[in-house]
């Protein structure tokens, strides 16, 4: 891979508007769990693999178990997940790929069994997020340190 600019200092301006946005998201009453839940999915999806090393190593130092954390990308199959949880990681699915699923009804009902109007909107938010740094860093080819 090609070395590219670096995002944050291309651009101070635009990455300022996205830390605000993190901000802002960081006061919405996310439970951290959910929120790197959907930070670690999405990125998985996306196949951002900076994203996907700063997510498991800040669930790690939450004190995620390393069983849950490898099966985030099969948590249908796996017995690991709340069914709170289970809605929020297919909510997480249809939104990052929202091109393909049209942001299902059925996935739709699951995630407003667990949550409220305010909350729904809240983890919508945090999805949106993550896909567009997952967007800067694939874009860019920001990479995990070694």
């Amino acid at each position: 891979m090609s070395k590219r600019i670096d995002f944050y200092t291309a651009s101070p301006e635009a990455l300022k508007a996205m830390m605000a946005l993190e901000g802002a998201i960081a006061k919405l009453g996310i439970d951290p769990v959910i929120a790197e839940l959907i930070k670690l999915r999405a990125s998985q999806i996306n196949g951002c693999a900076f994203c996907v090393d700063m997510h498991t190593a800040d669930m790690r130092k939450a004190g995620e178990s390393e069983r849950r954390l490898a099966a985030v990308c099969v948590w249908e199959e796996a017995p690991f997940f709340t069914p709170r949880e289970r809605a929020v990681l297919a909510w997480t699915e249809a939104i990052t790929r929202i091109a393909d699923t049209r942001a299902p009804d059925a996935v739709y009902a699951e995630l407003a069994e667990h949550f409220n109007g305010k909350e729904m909107v809240d983890l919508t938010l945090a999805i949106n997020a993550i896909n567009a740094w997952n967007r800067l860093a694939i874009g860019f080819r920001k990479s995990p340190a070694v």
